[in-house]
């Protein structure tokens, strides 16, 4: 097992050294001049020898692969620079927003396994029913949904119409709250956003998890269970669903990045102060240090899911890290 781990962790650092560098090519011949961006609006009048005094005090008129390889060296000592915008330091940008993310799709991809895979299951168990038609056409329907305008159509409903739920923010502004009472509102506020991103989610993993338990229920060692005279209760959910949920790792461990990627809409529509929204608003005003600092936490969190899966898969079949 230390072997296969450390060959799978050894197989990340290549990885990640591409995806700094195509995320830093990219940003670099992206149009705008960042001194011009680094500078308040009111300097911006400085003469053209005073731009230039401040580009080389900033190291912009070096060679790019010098700058890269400066700014892979300050991102691997930790500092990963300065934001264009706020003028404070990446690492406390994205600190300050990053708990609110995990919250938000560590909810929504508890609540998604909680609600698909039962789903899945059922929808297995009782193929070809009127359940398995309204799931798979509930599913498909949430798969092809635009996250944004599922957003748009719950705002609209459950807090313009009935009023019942809060649109934006993570809290109410206009209360003084402590205790069990902030908690409460803190949930009342996740409740439409995790809807959100978990709609599609839940339709992708209960459909992979049907065709999963509908593979294994015709392998020889389920027949047997059955022959054994076992009730079909304990067939299914002690031999037939535990074997299925061998593939469903891949997805738990693929989710991870969504802990970001998939917020970046969700939050910006429901003001939801995270990572998806910060980095959607340095996208905006061209704050490329968080851009950067964003983009690789994001590659950060896709390699190391696909590490989760691979951990998992070891775990549950042992004769994957043998090879």
């Amino acid at each position: 097992m230390t072997e296969y781990l450390t060959r799978r962790v050894l197989q990340m650092i290549p990885l990640l050294v591409f995806i700094s560098l195509l995320s830093f090519t990219i940003a670099e011949f992206t149009p705008g001049d960042p001194v011009m961006m680094y500078l308040a609006p009111a300097k911006r009048s400085l003469s053209v020898e005073e731009i230039d005094l401040l580009r080389h005090q900033l190291g912009l008129d070096k060679p790019v692969y010098i700058r890269y390889f400066s700014w892979l060296g300050h991102m691997l000592e930790g500092n990963w620079g300065y934001s264009l915008r706020t003028n404070n330091t990446v690492l406390n940008e994205i600190s300050a927003r990053l708990p609110n993310t995990i919250l938000l799709g560590g909810v929504s991809i508890i609540f998604t396994i909680i609600v698909a895979l039962p789903i899945g299951v059922f929808s297995a168990v009782k193929r070809y029913s009127i359940f398995d038609y309204l799931i798979t056409i509930t599913a498909f329907i949430g798969i092809s949904m635009p996250g944004f305008w599922l957003a748009l159509v719950l705002i609209e409903v459950f807090a313009n119409r009935l009023g019942i739920l809060p649109s934006v923010g993570m809290s109410s502004l206009s209360s003084n709250m402590g205790g069990f009472q902030n908690i409460l509102d803190v949930l009342k506020h996740l409740i439409l956003p995790v809807f959100t991103l978990s709609f599609t989610s839940i339709g992708n993993w209960s459909r992979y998890q049907r065709a999963t338990l509908l593979e294994i229920m015709n392998q020889d060692f389920v027949r047997t269970a059955r022959g054994k005279g076992l009730k079909e209760r304990i067939v299914i959910w002690r031999h037939a669903f535990r074997n299925s949920l061998i593939p469903v790792i891949t997805l738990a461990g693929l989710s991870l990045p969504d802990i970001v990627n998939g917020a970046y809409i969700t939050e910006s529509v429901f003001g939801w102060p995270g990572m998806g929204r910060l980095g959607i608003t340095a996208i905006q005003v061209r704050d490329y240090p968080i851009v950067m600092g964003v983009t690789m936490l994001s590659a950060l969190l896709v390699v190391v899911g696909n590490l989760v899966a691979d951990i998992g898969y070891a775990i549950v079949d042992p004769r994957i890290h043998q090879r």
